[in-house]
C-alpha cells in the first residue's frame, strides 16, 4: 500500500478544464510549454509555486468542462502527486487515470484542511490531516496498475512485453 505526504494547495468547486489550462495555451507545442499557465485564470502565480509531490485538495466537480486531455497531463507535469476532491467530472476522472494521475474522492477533507499544511495519504485507505483520519475508497487494482505504470499507454506496453 503506497503512502506519501505532501503540501496542500486548496481550490474551490467547479474547477473546470479552462481554469486548469486555458484554451489559448493549447497551441503551445508541449505540456512543459503549457504548464506555466496552469490555473492562470484563477491564480496566475500558482503554477510557479507548486513543487514536486504537492497535493491539490478541491471542492466538488473538479475537472468539469471540456474533455481536453492536456488538463490532467499538465497537473501531472507540475509534479502534483494526487488530486483529492469532493467529486470529479467523469471524463476528467478517466483522462486522469489514462495519464497516470491519481485522483481520490473524499467529501469532508476540503472543509477541514488549510493551504500549505502537509497531509499524509495511504492509497486506498485514508488521508490524515491535523491528526484526523479521513477514509478513502480503494481504486480497483486495474486502475492502480495504470496509474503506477504512468498511464494507459505505458501500462499496455508493459502488459504486452514491449517495455
Amino acid at each position: 500500500m503506497e503512502q506519501f505526504t505532501g503540501k496542500v494547495w486548496v481550490l474551490g468547486d467547479d474547477i473546470d478544464t479552462d481554469i486548469i489550462i486555458p484554451t489559448e495555451y493549447l497551441a503551445l507545442k508541449t505540456v512543459d510549454d503549457m504548464k506555466p499557465y496552469a490555473f492562470s485564470p484563477l491564480r496566475p502565480e500558482l503554477a510557479g509555486q507548486i513543487k514536486e509531490g504537492d497535493i491539490i485538495v478541491a471542492g466538488k466537480n473538479f475537472g468539469c468542462g471540456s474533455s481536453r486531455e492536456q488538463a490532467p497531463e499538465i497537473i501531472k507535469a507540475l509534479g502534483i502527486k494526487c488530486v483529492i476532491a469532493k467529486s470529479f467530472a467523469r471524463i476528467f476522472f478517466r483522462n486522469s487515470i489514462n495519464n497516470g494521475l491519481l485522483l481520490i474522492e473524499q467529501d469532508a477533507l476540503h472543509d477541514h484542511v488549510t493551504e500549505g499544511e502537509e497531509i499524509s495519504v495511504t492509497v486506498g485507505k485514508e488521508v490524515v490531516a491535523n491528526g484526523t483520519s479521513y477514509a478513502i475508497s480503494a481504486l480497483p487494482q486495474n486502475l492502480l496498475d495504470i496509474i503506477n505504470a504512468g498511464g494507459l499507454v505505458k501500462a499496455m506496453r508493459k502488459l504486452n512485453g514491449l517495455d
